[in-house]
């Protein structure tokens, strides 16, 4: 059922199946939080580009990084519109009718303008997005050389227009479908997680750090 709190904008305001949409901030973080891969759609030059891409959130602020070189980054560095999706597949549904079948999902969808982060304030985020990963990773690791620092570049966009829209719900049939003899229900489906494998040039005595053993990814299950 949708929630109470109002759309940010019209161009994010659900019109078709409006009773999916959630608007409150809670559940749009915690579908953007719980995915590490997010599509980017922007135009270069007049010609719509989407783009697949690793993305983070601290606060009201969305986050991506790539290559000094990356056309995307030199596109976006300047100001762009852009909009930013990502979807999370919970299950399949199955109808007695042919029109009915279905997915159950939580997608987010955000517009925005971008912005290039200052290089002082680059190395914070990009700490923030590698702990993401798994806290104490960035610790753990190699400090990026000179040459690395330059050859990133990190882009942000502030969530100010974005929606959410939560299917989780069998879709209602009708009456005279209920009589038939297809089967009807729906099959969950959920990302699970295997155990850790070794790198075969690992280093003789070298154990599974505490950051990888606790590692969880956020959509995952058991």
């Amino acid at each position: 059922m949708n929630d109470q709190t109002p759309a940010p904008s019209d161009r994010t305001r659900l019109r078709r199946y409006n009773w999916l949409a959630r608007y409150d901030r809670e559940t749009i973080d915690a579908i953007i939080d719980a995915s590490y891969v997010c599509q980017l759609g922007y135009a270069v030059e007049g010609v719509p580009i989407v783009t697949p891409t690793c993305h983070w959130r601290i606060a009201d602020h969305l986050y991506w990084h790539g290559s000094s070189a990356s056309r995307m980054l030199r596109a976006m560095q300047g100001g762009t519109p852009v909009c930013f999706s990502v979807t999370l597949l919970d299950g399949i549904v199955f109808s007695r009718a042919a029109f009915n079948h279905n997915v159950l999902y939580r997608s987010v969808m955000a517009f925005g303008t971008t912005e290039l982060v200052p290089e002082a304030e680059k190395r914070e985020v990009l700490e923030v997005f590698v702990n993401r990963l798994a806290p104490g990773l960035w610790q753990a690791a190699r400090a990026p050389a000179d040459q690395e620092w330059k050859a990133s570049k990190v882009i942000r966009m502030k969530l100010d227009e974005v929606s959410a829209k939560v299917a989780a719900g069998l879709p209602d049939e009708e009456e005279s479908d209920l009589a038939a003899t297809a089967w009807a229900g729906h099959v969950p489906i959920w990302t699970t997680q295997g155990a850790p494998v070794p790198d075969p040039k690992l280093r003789p005595g070298i154990g599974i750090p505490d950051y990888v053993r606790n590692f969880r990814y956020p959509g995952a299950r058991d």
